[in-house]
């Protein structure tokens, strides 16, 4: 027995007898059940541990005034707000251990956005009427676990019972295993890569890992580069080796691997020593052919696979690229280098190769270099991505980096 504290979030008004059972279950396990109501509409049908006042009140708004108007439109936002101060306090004190919360579309949203905003290896369960379909509304970027509730959630039955009692011996679980998440001696350096980039990538790891440094890599198909960046924030990633920045060229063209308007200023502004590499950031991403916005149809198209075409950026727009990418990383507070492999940014843009344009990158590379600020050198090299050459000097450059913030 652990003997840990879980948080059970749930709608008190509509969801009180569930989240009854679901305290049973949890106590049953030896653990500690915090009973956090998020309902507004209707009367608590169960006791809460911390009640729907007090989350209204951590939310900035009277419950009173909310039950002026007892809205869940109005209310929801504020009860989000509320039980994500509540839960983010708890879990940072220690006081908290794991959270499970249960619901259909409305309190899936609300309980999800609390989980979002705890730590990664924060245990997250959400049972959840919707958790059969696309997750990702509610997932994002986060270690959370969706559980197809089968039933609706209202009542118990001989299926949710089962289900819940799941739930709440799958969070109890989480709590109790005591591996860390926490850095080693050594920086943990986090690495992106795509496909068309994955033997140069798999070339840098292999050194990194050679060298003591663990290395946790992300797929940068847009969820990859933002969550690669969130762990910055959380502590968790000391040092980048950004081999592949599509996701920024992606963003701006509205195509499928967009990661967002913070990629590439994160570890800029932390401070983190980072080598960064063009890679395949002449490629935007789109579905099957007929996906292709119409602008981008004349040009050479590559099916990556049968659901995934790859259209190639023009001079003009590389042009656009080099200069966002420039202004991205004026947030960069220490020395970096920007690394430029000037035969190829991926395997599809070598010589011979569909996508081989040596005039659209040097747009690129000049609108770069007049937009980059002093303290990250740009070094160019008459080689390709998946060189091991140009992987081995990356890995060196980012370790003298490391190093050399090491002895500060």
């Amino acid at each position: 027995m652990s003997g840990k504290t879980i948080v059970v979030l749930a709608t008190l008004d509509t969801k009180g007898r569930e989240a009854h059972y679901l305290r049973e279950q949890i106590e049953k396990l030896g653990d500690r059940a915090l009973v956090i109501d998020t309902g507004v509409v209707g009367a608590p049908a169960t006791q809460a541990d911390i009640t729907r006042e007090q989350v209204a009140a951590a939310g900035g708004v009277p419950l009173v005034n909310l039950l002026a108007n007892p809205t869940r439109e109005v209310a929801a936002p504020v009860m989000a707000a509320g039980a994500t101060k509540i839960v983010s306090q708890l879990a940072a004190s220690g006081q908290a251990h794991g959270i499970v919360a249960m619901g259909g579309t409305q309190g899936t949203t609300l309980s999800t956005r609390v989980m979002r905003a705890l730590p990664y290896g924060f245990p997250k369960v959400m049972v959840s009427t919707m958790a059969s379909g696309n997750v990702a509304p509610w997932v994002d970027i986060k270690d959370l676990t969706m559980m197809f509730s089968v039933t609706d959630i209202l009542g118990l039955n001989p299926v949710s019972r089962k289900v819940l009692a799941n739930a709440a011996g799958a969070v109890c679980g989480m709590a109790a295993v005591e591996v860390k998440l926490e850095q080693g001696d050594k920086p943990l350096v986090g690495v992106t890569t795509v496909g068309i980039t994955t033997q140069g990538a798999m070339k840098a790891i292999e050194l990194l890992e050679a060298a003591g440094y663990e290395t946790i890599v992300f797929h940068a198909i847009g969820p990859g580069g933002r969550a690669m960046e969130q762990l910055m924030k959380e502590g968790v990633i000391g040092a980048v080796l950004d081999y592949s920045t599509i996701e920024v060229s992606n963003e701006m063209y509205h195509a499928l691997l967009a990661g967002g308007p913070e990629r590439l200023t994160v570890a800029g502004k932390l401070g983190l020593p980072q080598v960064l590499c063009p890679g395949a950031i002449e490629v935007l991403v789109f579905n099957e052919p007929e996906t292709v916005p119409a602008p981008y149809r004349d040009r050479t198209l590559i099916a990556h696979s049968s659901q995934i075409t790859d259209v190639r950026l023009n001079k003009e727009e590389m042009a656009e690229v080099g200069r966002e990418v420039a202004r991205r990383l004026q947030h960069t507070q220490t020395d970096a280098v920007f690394m430029i492999p000037t035969a190829g940014y991926d395997s599809y843009a070598v010589k011979g190769e569909g996508f081989y344009d040596p005039e659209a990158d040097a747009a690129f590379v000049a609108e770069l270099k007049a937009g980059l600020p002093p303290n990250i050198r740009v070094i160019e090299r008459d080689t390709h991505i998946e060189d091991p050459v140009f992987a081995t000097e990356a890995v060196e450059l980012l370790i003298s980096l490391i190093e050399a913030k090491q002895k500060q």
